[in-house]
């Protein structure tokens, strides 16, 4: 769906409510924590997210706004970035590749998420590893995405591909790879 802008929209809301398999009442906290980030740059619903790596394109990011109390229960702002992170990585990946999230995967597997279609609950595509950064530079960025990229490589024996999808708030952006 196109925003006023032109742009596409990147509705984070969507997470509580529509996507099979992710009970409403998690994609909502999830939402919840990628605006307290977002807020704590003073960004506003509909600011721009620049999305770099194998897709370049910028989207509009569509959030509820949230009060005091989001702030207050994501005082750790780590667990907000790392939350946060996954919300944007997640409706993202369905925006670009139209994978959803299936289930989250295993501690120690090198990836966050299994990805497939939502109809089809046991055949999954891909992998999907997520990280967050509250504020950094582009090199950050860039290297986290290696270290990230290095890190899938621990579940490589399922021959999918894996997606890599890190998260920065300041300047929202995405640097998505597949790998």
């Amino acid at each position: 769906m196109k925003e006023r802008s032109g742009l596409k929209r990147l509705d984070l809301a969507s997470l509580a409510l529509e996507f099979q398999h992710i009970p409403p009442e998690c994609g909502a906290n999830l939402a919840l924590a990628a605006s307290v980030a977002l807020r704590h740059h003073k960004h506003k619903p509909g600011v721009r997210l620049q999305i770099r790596g194998d897709n370049e394109s910028t989207f509009a990011s569509v959030w509820n706004k949230g009060d005091a109390s989001a702030e207050r229960f994501f005082n750790d702002l780590d667990v907000a970035v790392e939350n946060g992170a996954y919300a944007v990585a997640i409706v993202l990946c369905r925006e670009v590749t139209g994978l959803s999230v299936l289930e989250r995967s295993i501690k120690g597997t090198g990836f966050d998420w299994w990805l497939g279609h939502e109809d089809d609950l046991f055949q999954s595509k891909a992998r999907l590893e997520v990280s967050g950064i509250l504020k950094g530079s582009r090199t950050t960025v860039n290297g986290r995405v290696a270290v990230k990229k290095k890190q899938t490589k621990r579940s490589d024996r399922t021959s999918l591909p894996a997606y890599i999808v890190v998260v920065e708030f300041s300047c929202p952006q995405a640097h998505m790879v597949k790998r």
